[in-house]
């Protein structure tokens, strides 16, 4: 199984100048494999752009995509981890000029979450570390998830397959390696990312569906005393697709019928 290429070449490690390294200076995509192909790669790349764009870091999108393809063809089966840095530069913050861009793929096997947690849904855990509110980072997938690590070091109890994250605000954001939708009547809401979280793949292709179905979609501030009145609540991310939350915080839901809809169509669109 390959492991691991840098700039398009077998490697295992990475220059102590990259920015990456230094201040956690990129991007990244973390990408499923299904028989040698991306799921929904038109989406990753997109976003990849978005986060290079608002970062200034150049980007070479076709060369990018190739080597993004080539692996995934050599992998098969698994994750494929890519990694853009705006490379090495010397001491202190200033963007290097010009910048060459670092890419970095590795793989790995799929996680072996508990079919459970899909078919009969998962208990939040209330993390207490809160999100900072940067509008220019929000929606990315940087590189800097120091409030991701602090949140998940919160608990060990496997009862929590995920954690929900509050900005500084109060307001609701995210799991801590998810999005989070939730049900009220016939709407769909899931919170809005513009001052922090992260703009998922797997959300978007959720909101996507929803509407085309037909289905009232709203993207809102939402916080946890609105949480009593919601119907159905769930996860997602690429990778494992959509979780039902069961329990959360003194609140319980069922596994419902939207949830399990668009499971279905997840499902059958082999995302």
């Amino acid at each position: 199984m390959i492991d691991s290429r840098i700039d398009g070449q077998p490697a295992a490690s990475v220059a102590l100048a990259d920015r990456g390294l230094a201040y956690g200076d990129g991007l990244f995509e973390t990408m499923r494999v299904e028989r040698g192909k991306i799921a929904l790669l038109d989406r990753h790349m997109q976003r990849l752009q978005l986060g290079c764009r608002r970062l200034h870091i150049p980007l070479d999108i076709q060369l990018v995509r190739r080597e993004v393809c080539s692996f995934a063809q050599e992998l098969q089966q698994g994750v494929c981890k890519l990694i853009l840095t705006r490379g090495d530069g010397t001491r202190g913050y200033g963007l290097p000029q010009p910048a060459t861009p670092r890419r970095i793929l590795q793989a790995a096997p799929l996680p072996q979450w508990p079919a459970q947690n899909a078919h009969f849904g998962v208990c939040l855990y209330p993390c207490q570390t809160r999100l900072a509110i940067q509008p220019l980072l929000a929606g990315l997938k940087h590189l800097n998830r120091l409030e991701q690590v602090l949140a998940r070091a919160e608990w060990q109890d496997p009862a929590f397959a995920e954690g929900l994250m509050l900005d500084t605000s109060g307001r609701i954001i995210e799991g801590v390696f998810s999005n989070v939708f939730f049900v009220c009547g016939n709407t769909l809401l899931t919170p809005a990312l513009s001052g922090s979280g992260v703009a998922g793949i797997m959300r978007e292709q959720v909101l996507e569906l929803a509407a085309g179905q037909g289905l009232a979609v709203e993207i809102a501030d939402l916080y946890p005393d609105q949480l009593g009145r919601m119907d159905e609540v769930f996860t997602c991310n690429s990778l494992y697709g959509i979780w039902p939350v069961l329990e959360y915080a003194g609140h319980s839901w069922p596994a419902g019928p939207l949830t399990r809809r668009l499971q279905s169509l997840i499902n059958g669109q082999d995302t």
